[in-house]
């Protein structure tokens, strides 16, 4: 949507929704309303937030008993099996040098990440090598790796590694299905919602004179000139290089603001009042690229500037466990859109709730914020811990509340 009064104001109060601390003040503001009861749709109940913590501790040890915690990342989602298929395919393409190998791992990245919302219950990838048919996140990573193996997303036959814009920009979502084995007997939701968000990839790294997304690596290599780069630099290089290419969204003051959403009860009389953001995908999208930075032989530092991510995993873990509840339970027998009042409350509820229950992990462990940051709370963790609970729940392991997406959000 574009207000074309929205020139009149200053875009640097839109801009300033791009950045990490606005995702972060934005969401407590709504855990402070939410605590004080005056909320559309949840009501908060801070007695709960202890025996969360001990849930998603519990999770913690039996996921990571020597609490050696991985980064929450979509490298996770590439071990099948206890093998690493990113690894394998690493050791497989002979890579000449970090460049090559982080230019690769970017492309793989970026649209493994863009195509990962939520599959659907019914949905599996049936895994060539082991046989295993793999649903959600995993089976979704899996088949994104696997196409990008074979070549789908590179425009070079000769050089199939790689995710270019000529072949972003044409990718259908026939070719698209048929990668993950998707159709009227293995549904998978949103197929031409993913297909179209990577074809306005390709067009956005165009416009940005980029041929690939693998260049991104390049332009954080020359950033880090002492040897380190901020997280929230690079997520502010993600979300200019990529702002463009989310359907229907936000643009004021000539600013396409992604991944946020009106609350009528956020930032009152403030001049970007009732805009709440999250930019979730590009947050996990953005964990995701540090990894490779780091086998460079680079550091990226303050990572906990950045926020837990608002989706349903961990959102559905405090719904599940009565940190949050709905104030008309009907809503749970409802279908919501992702742009309701509804889902922008239990979003930022998440986020704000994310920051207290690291808190309380940490304390328990003794752990400070460099010693265990937010993005390995969120894999041990938080996710983890929201999917367990989800299966205690449901039979499908499916989230609490059901989300209309269009497979950019979710």
């Amino acid at each position: 949507m574009v207000c074309s009064l929205m020139p009149l104001l200053d875009p640097e109060a839109f801009r300033a929704l791009l950045k990490p601390a606005a995702i972060r003040a934005r969401a407590h503001e709504m855990l402070e309303l939410g605590l004080a009861g005056r909320l559309l749709h949840f009501g908060v109940l801070p007695g709960r937030l202890e025996a969360c913590a001990d849930y998603v501790l519990d999770t913690i040890r039996a996921n990571y008993p020597t609490l050696d915690i991985p980064f929450h990342a979509r490298w996770r989602h590439f071990v099948v099996g206890g093998e690493d298929r990113w690894k394998r395919l690493d050791r497989a393409a002979g890579f000449r040098d970090a460049g090559e190998r982080g230019r690769a791992a970017y492309d793989l990245a970026v649209v493994s990440v863009l195509l990962d919302a939520g599959a659907g219950p019914d949905w599996r990838y049936r895994d060539p090598l082991s046989g295993e048919a793999i649903g959600r996140s995993e089976g979704l990573a899996l088949a994104s790796l696997d196409m990008f193996a074979a070549g789908l997303f590179s425009s070079d036959p000769a050089k199939p590694l790689r995710a270019d814009a000529m072949a972003l920009k044409r990718l259908d979502s026939a070719a698209l299905a048929r990668g993950f084995q998707a159709g009227a007997q293995n549904p998978l939701l949103a197929v031409e919602g993913r297909s179209a968000l990577l074809n306005r990839l390709g067009e956005e790294l165009e416009r940005q004179g980029l041929s690939r997304p693998g260049e991104l690596f390049d332009r954080f290599v020359a950033a880090a000139d002492t040897g380190t780069i901020r997280a929230a630099h690079m997520l502010s290089e993600v979300l200019a290089t990529f702002g463009g290419i989310w359907p229907s969204r936000l643009t004021l003051a000539g600013v396409p603001l992604g991944d946020t959403w009106r609350h009528p009860l956020i930032a009152q009389g403030e001049p970007a009042e009732g805009l709440v953001p999250f930019h979730k995908l590009s947050q996990w999208l953005t964990y995701s690229l540090i990894e490779p930075l780091q086998w460079a032989g680079i550091a990226v530092i303050d990572i906990d500037d950045m926020t837990g991510l608002p989706e349903y995993r961990n959102g559905g873990l405090f719904l599940d466990l009565g940190v949050i509840a709905l104030k008309d339970e009907a809503d749970r027998g409802r279908v919501h859109e992702v742009s309701s009042p509804l889902v922008v409350e239990w979003r930022a509820l998440t986020v704000a709730l994310l920051d207290e229950v690291g808190a309380l992990v940490r304390k328990r462990l003794g752990r400070s914020r460099e010693e265990l940051p937010l993005a390995k709370v969120l894999e041990g963790g938080t996710w983890a811990a929201g999917r367990r609970i989800a299966r205690e729940k449901r039979v499908d392991g499916g989230p609490p509340l059901t989300i209309i997406s269009d497979g950019t959000v979710f």
